[in-house]
Parts: C-alpha cells; structure tokens; sequence
C-alpha cells in the first residue's frame, strides 16, 4: 500500500482520514446507513474525526463525498445495471408490470427470456431482431447518470466501469452520432474502453454463429433495421451481436475484476437488481474495509441481506439520488456544463 505521501495529502487530513495507526479512521467504524436516512454534516465529523471523541456509527451519503473530495478513494470502482439507462427511456428487464420480461408479447417466443437463449436464437431469430431494432444507436440519449460516471473518470477517479447494460451508453456518454452514421465505436468518446467492461457484451459488434468470422455490425443493423435476419457475407450463416445470451462465456475483459476489485477503494453499485450471476457477486469482491455506496430503487442482493458495517444504501429515484451526490461533491455546475455541451453537440448532428 502507497504512503501518505505518495498520495500527496495534507498532514492533518491524511493523519484525521488514515488515523494515527495507519488503518483508515472509515475503515474502523462500523456503520450502515439504511432507507430514508437523513443526510447531515454530523456524518461527515464522524468520518475525518474530531479529536477522536465521536460516536457516530452510520456512514452517510456526505461522509462518502467528502472522502471523494478530499481524494481518499481515487481507485472507484462502479457496477451498473438497468436502472442506469430507465430515464433515457429504456425499460428494464425485472420491474414487475414495467419490464422488459413482463410487457414483451411476441407469438413466436414461448417467455420473453427465450429471446436471449442461443438455442432458441438459432431456432428464431426474428424475435430477438424485433426488439434489436428498438435498441439501434441514437434511438436512446445518456442522461445525466452516464455524465455523472463521466465526470468520475475524468476526474481520474474511475478505476473501471463494469456495466451489465448493452445499450452502448456508457461509451457513448457523447458523440452517440458517431455510431448512427456508421462510425467504428472505437471513435466514441465516452468511457474509454480500457475503463469499461461491458459484462453481458454490446452491439458494438457482431460474429457468424457459424463460421465465426467477424462481421460488420453495419451490415449487422442494416439487416435489422430493413426487417431482416442478419447473415453472413462468407458463409450465410445467422449473424449475432455480440451480446452475451444466456449460458454463454463473459467477455474476457471480465476477468480484470480479479484484479479491481481487490485494490478498489470505493465500490459505487448503480441501478442494478444483483440478481445475475456471476456479475452479481462482484459486489461482495471488495476488501471488507471498502466502503460500497448502493444506489437504487429498493435494498436486493447481498447489501440487504448481508450488509457491511461500511455500507451505505441510497434508496429511492436514482437520478435524484446521483444529483444528491453530485451536490455533496460540489460537482452540481461542472455536470451541468458536461451535459449542455454534449447534449448540445448530439442536438446540432441531428438538425
């Protein structure tokens, strides 16, 4: 582990944050903050100390900006799911009555969760290039989430983004034109690749089920958005993206979690129902020291039924709670910005 002056802190914020032994003060209190906990400065003395007389034993939503203020945790590591791409207008898969598992209706798909077996993908692909359509680039917009994680990297505070979504929208966090026109998305300039893993694949790309040859994900859409089955220039064959469907192997990119997630020293948890495995049980990776801020509509998973002493859930709408956050960092005018100049960019390609 790094010395203090390695990170370069001031003397009596390094001694008040690390404590005079060398462990972080944080990482000594157990402390949980659960559904409507309010968010008050007191949390924030409780984390940097006051002489070593505090009993406070939650950690607040406050006390996890001011250690991102004050570059305590400069190795985030952030899990994202669904819920992050909802307030661009893409339903989720789980949310009863909302989802996507509870309204798709398609007479050739025996349960909607077929739609994303290879098995039945081979058998019929018709089903899986109908809702592919809805999900062509520049159909969906960031909102103001993927600015957020953004503005984290940035900052350089993003260690990696690991996203469960193929939406494409955290590497289009701007310049989402790009792909619409054709554009390799390798060009996009939203989060790097080398910070993102996309856990369940994307559109960015597509492979032959057959021959196994790389195939233009141009051609890919072109096919799809003209109502037909994609196949492949070479051997005919079905075309997929790829995005991973049910029972195939993670990307390789995957495996970089054995190394993040040990040497994270924050876990922000986005948007997701950490019901998948085995994306779901990268939340319990962390050291047990590291805080993990859980963001979503309800407690699931493992930080609720086997929660941490460090653990804080911010339950509710998650765009109001990132906005919180981005409050409490004194980040509110740089994302505002982040987001007029970008959106105004996409704006100005569509006219």
């Amino acid at each position: 582990m790094a010395s203090m002056a390695q990170w370069g802190w001031p003397a009596v914020r390094a001694l008040r944050l690390w404590g005079a032994g060398g462990e972080r003060a944080w990482a000594r209190r157990p402390r949980i903050a659960g559904r409507g906990t309010p968010i008050s400065s007191a949390g924030v003395s409780s984390v940097f100390g006051s002489g070593g007389g505090s009993k406070k034993e939650k950690l607040f939503l406050q006390d996890i900006a001011e250690l991102i203020r004050a570059r305590a945790c400069q190795r985030v590591v952030v899990m994202v799911g669904a819920g992050i791409s909802t307030p661009s207008g893409i339903p989720d898969f789980r949310s009863p009555g909302t989802g996507f598992y509870s309204s798709f209706q398609h007479s050739d798909v025996p349960y909607p969760e077929a739609i994303f077996e290879l098995s039945f993908f081979l058998h019929n692909p018709r089903p899986f290039c109908t809702w592919a359509k809805e999900m062509y680039p520049g159909n969906y917009r960031p909102n103001i989430i993927h600015y957020f994680l953004r503005l984290l990297h940035d900052k350089g505070l993003l260690l990696r983004l690991y996203t469960q979504n193929i939406d494409g929208l955290e590497r289009e966090c701007f310049h989402c034109d790009q792909l619409r026109l054709g554009i390799s998305p390798s060009a996009v300039s939203g989060i790097p690749g080398s910070k993102l893993v996309e856990a369940h694949g994307s559109f960015a790309s597509a492979t032959c089920t057959v021959c196994r040859r790389t195939s233009p994900v141009e051609d890919f859409w072109a096919a799809v958005m003209g109502d037909r089955v994609p196949s492949c220039a070479v051997c005919t064959g079905v075309v997929k993206p790829d995005v991973v469907f049910f029972g195939e192997a993670l990307p390789q990119r995957f495996l970089l979690h054995v190394v993040d997630f040990p040497t994270a020293d924050l876990l922000l948890i986005l948007g997701t129902s950490l019901q998948v495995e085995p994306f779901a049980s990268l939340s319990e990776a962390v050291r047990s020291s590291v805080p993990r801020l859980f963001m979503n509509q309800e407690a699931v998973g493992p930080l609720s039924w086997r929660p941490r002493s460090r653990d804080v859930l911010q339950l509710g709408d998650l765009v109001d709670s990132v906005e919180r956050l981005v409050e409490l960092l004194g980040w509110s005018q740089e994302l505002k910005d982040l987001v007029q100049r970008e959106t105004g960019k996409l704006s100005g390609q569509d006219r």
